[in-house]
């Protein structure tokens, strides 16, 4: 494929030495629409990549609220993306080649390479690309990678799996790349929260918050969700997406990147003893979260699977970006859903105590199809 004459876009306010954006920049068109107005195309059929939701921007108690948290787990954060570092350097070496899934994964990509860096004396190549659900990963963002290292070991890189549709997309993805162009790439995701036990490479299993998973574009180097409409996205174009220049006032990003850094010397030793553990133990991927939400659908006669958000990062996704009807709750009382219920009654959404389910919570989308007929 060395017709590929993309190159990484200069967008986002994280430096080039922690991640290159193989994406294309379209920060000059208009793609955001209102919640209730986007939730209504891609409801009636539309797909979700073609157009961005408004950037919710928190009220000053919620960024607080960001910060008090990031604080207290900052070593828990740390010591889970140690966990997935230390795996993957065990597993791949000086070959590997961080590939963070756009936007979520991209500060996890950050802080492993980060982590391998000041442990190992090693800067690994980070690259972030777009993976849309159904519609698969940007293959020109691949041929661009395996150009660029021929001889590099692909490790993928998200923030947390929830019913573990990106997992199922990403293998899909790698086994026609595979088919088409014979060449093997590995689907396992790396991930620092695993509550759907959709992978064997992740940081715990523990339906908690990761920090990030709290704020949009300000906690993700200021860049928009991806983008896959044929209107700007020609094909040998990567993935788009926006750089909101206009919120770097309130970008935490690199803020937040240091503050989990910073945690890194007093929890490499254990994040080693407990991969060294692991090694011993048989673990597997079961995507037991579907369980779950199969038993949600049929208890509230859901339509779709699609309208039903597992975990606290997807519950947090469904109440700044979509229209949630209701949250369910196993424990209110937990550490990690304050900014859940912070969200829920400045939004005016139920919450609903549901203590049979093995997440924290759920997040339940709004058919608004039905609302509006």
């Amino acid at each position: 494929m060395s017709m590929i004459t993309n190159q990484p876009a200069k967008m986002g306010s994280y430096s080039e030495d922690d991640v290159l954006f193989l994406l294309k920049d379209l920060s000059t068109i208009q793609l955001e629409d209102s919640t209730v107005n986007r939730e209504m195309r891609v409801q009636s059929g539309q797909h979700y990549s073609e157009s961005l939701p408004i950037e919710y921007q928190p009220p000053k108690e919620y960024v607080d609220l960001f910060w008090q948290t990031a604080n207290e787990y900052k070593s828990k954060v740390a010591l889970c993306v140690g966990i997935v570092a230390e795996q993957i350097y065990r597993n791949k070496g000086n070959q590997s080649i961080l590939v963070s899934l756009a936007r979520a994964g991209t500060p996890v990509g950050i802080l492993i390479k980060r982590y391998i860096q000041s442990r190992y004396g090693i800067s690994l190549p980070h690259y972030s690309v777009s993976i849309i659900r159904d519609r698969g990963i940007d293959e020109n963002a691949l041929h661009f990678i395996l150009k660029k290292h021929p001889k590099g070991n692909i490790q993928f890189v998200d923030g947390w799996t929830g019913k573990g549709a990106i997992s199922l997309e990403l293998t899909k993805a790698c086994q026609q790349f595979e088919k088409i162009y014979q060449i093997q790439l590995d689907d396992q995701l790396a991930v620092v929260a695993d509550p759907g036990h959709c992978t064997t490479v992740f940081g715990t299993r523990e339906d908690f918050l990761i920090p990030s998973a709290c704020l949009n574009s300000t906690v993700s180097g200021l860049v928009s969700r991806t983008v896959l409409n044929d209107t700007y996205i020609g094909k040998i174009d990567f993935h788009g997406a926006k750089y909101y220049r206009e919120l770097l006032p309130s970008d935490v990003s690199n803020d937040y990147i240091d503050l989990i850094a910073g945690e890194f010397s007093a929890i490499s030793e254990e994040a080693e003893r407990i991969v060294l553990q692991r090694v011993h133990q048989e673990i597997h991927a079961e995507f037991v979260g579907m369980q779950d939400v199969k038993t949600i659908q049929a208890e509230f006669n859901i339509g779709s699977t699609n309208y039903i958000k597992p975990g606290v990062g997807e519950t947090t996704r469904v109440l700044l970006r979509r229209v949630p009807w209701k949250i369910l709750m196993r424990d209110p009382s937990s550490p990690y859903v304050k900014h859940i219920l912070m969200l829920a009654e400045e939004k005016g959404v139920e919450v609903e105590i549901f203590p049979d389910m093995n997440y924290l919570c759920m997040g339940l989308i709004k058919s608004v199809k039905e609302t509006s007929k």
